[in-house]
């Protein structure tokens, strides 16, 4: 878990290596960092698809009540949800074969981060995706 090569994987290079993230918990409030962070992403090139049955588009975007209801096969899963709620999300990216978790700064649930690993997903947690992008060599 939070291996340098995992995080650079993840980031890959955009635009040359654009990625697509799946966004859960994706918030329509532009204060919140569940907002501002995937804003920051796209403003970088990645594609972003908002996970959040409460709304009905985000940052440009459709959103999706679920990763099961997703049009395409995200590069990267990245979580802002409360721990308790990141085994349904680990059992739900193992049924339909995605492989890169991104659980945010703050949010840590180290049993499912493990059972993930244990079903061949690669796992950043309680990390923020914008300040690692921010801070390598890829912004």
């Amino acid at each position: 878990m939070n291996e340098p090569e995992v995080i650079r994987a993840m980031l890959g290079r955009p635009p040359s290596d654009p990625r697509t993230i799946a966004v859960i918990g994706l918030s329509s409030n532009p204060d919140k960092p569940s907002n501002y962070v995937p804003s920051y992403m796209q403003q970088h090139g990645y594609r972003i698809i908002p996970v959040n049955p409460l709304v009905e588009s985000v940052l440009g975007e459709r959103s999706f009540a679920s990763l099961a209801d997703l049009p395409t096969k995200p590069d990267v899963v990245n979580v802002f949800r409360l721990p308790k709620f990141i085994p349904a999300i680990v059992d739900e990216m193992l049924e339909l074969g995605f492989k890169n978790l991104w659980v945010q700064q703050g949010i840590i649930h180290r049993e499912a981060a493990l059972k993930a690993e244990a079903g061949g997903i690669w796992v950043v947690m309680d990390r923020c995706i914008m300040v690692e992008h921010r801070f390598s060599d890829l912004s």
